[in-house]
């Protein structure tokens, strides 16, 4: 699947059907609400129109979140449409941003045995790992810094920050919770409370036991964090099929390098992005 929208320059977007680039919409802009899509404490998101096209409104939800939304907002503008949700305006706390009409990428199994049954197979549910991965690895060497996915502590949660494009590929939308790795420090907090369960990386679990959690004592870590969950991300994506398991066989020893309690010696996300696309190719030879 292919869907041509033009490429534009910082401060421009375009979207489908549009010949050409079109400033950044403002507070001038008259959009119309058409439906609410989803309510967190940080925002509450609105399926909105615009020249007759559809479009999202995102809005604060309160003041005491209002850094997280603009962190979100700064993220988008620093990438620009690659690899992440495409901005098309902002004005105080309120965003507007393209509308994925396949949704968040906890759809995909859906749109899979559905409406989008004939493009089903193990190679585009490979691309899927792909897709995911070259997002991962474009946020730990982004022009930004090295950056983490810190709303990432259960693999709904992870998919969810996540949309499916029309063309099947998969890109960033919540980026509000993604802190640099400090150069200094050498690592990050998720946070101010304490991590939970086998999906989060071991160095996010509190280290000491039944003592109280203290921020101040917890272990910094960093974007090899992204790293551990990769594994579970792309079987997700490779679902359940004869052909998927498989795969998932093929790359059970690699993906055990990025179940390595030691972070150091996990993969990077860029050499994880260069395994699947080997497998890939070695996919292709064989149809």
């Amino acid at each position: 699947m292919s869907v041509c929208i033009l490429e534009c320059p910082n401060g421009m977007f375009a979207l489908p059907g549009m010949r050409s680039c079109h400033p950044l919409l403002t507070c001038d802009t008259k959009i119309k609400l058409i439906t609410t899509i989803s309510t967190s404490v940080v925002k509450t998101v609105y399926l909105a129109e615009w020249e007759n096209h559809e479009v999202v409104l995102s809005v604060l939800s309160k003041e005491e979140y209002e850094e997280d939304f603009k962190q979100n907002l700064f993220m988008i503008k620093s990438f620009n449409g690659k690899n992440t949700v495409q901005l098309i305006g902002f004005c105080n706390n309120n965003i507007l941003t393209k509308y994925y009409a396949l949704g968040n990428a906890l759809n995909v199994n859906y749109h899979l045995r559905n409406s989008l049954k004939a493009y089903d197979s193990v190679n585009l549910r490979l691309d899927l790992c792909i897709n995911y991965v070259n997002v991962i690895n474009f946020l730990h060497t982004s022009p930004v810094g090295t950056r983490v996915m810190c709303d990432s502590n259960t693999l709904e949660k992870t998919l969810s920050q996540f949309l499916l494009t029309d063309d099947l590929n998969i890109i960033a939308n919540d980026l509000d919770a993604t802190p640099e790795v400090d150069k200094i420090k050498k690592g990050i907090l998720c946070g101010n409370r304490a991590l939970i369960g086998s999906f989060v990386a071991p160095e996010q679990l509190w280290p000491y036991g039944d003592q109280k959690y203290d921020p101040e004592k917890m272990p910094l870590y960093d974007e090899k964090t992204d790293v551990w969950k990769i594994p579970d991300i792309c079987n997700w994506f490779l679902g359940g099929s004869s052909e998927a398991d498989i795969l998932k066989y093929k790359l059970f020893n690699f993906h055990k390098t990025c179940k390595n309690r030691d972070p150091s010696k996990r993969p990077s996300a860029a050499l994880v992005l260069e395994m699947y696309k080997n497998v890939r190719k070695e996919l292709l030879k064989n149809v």
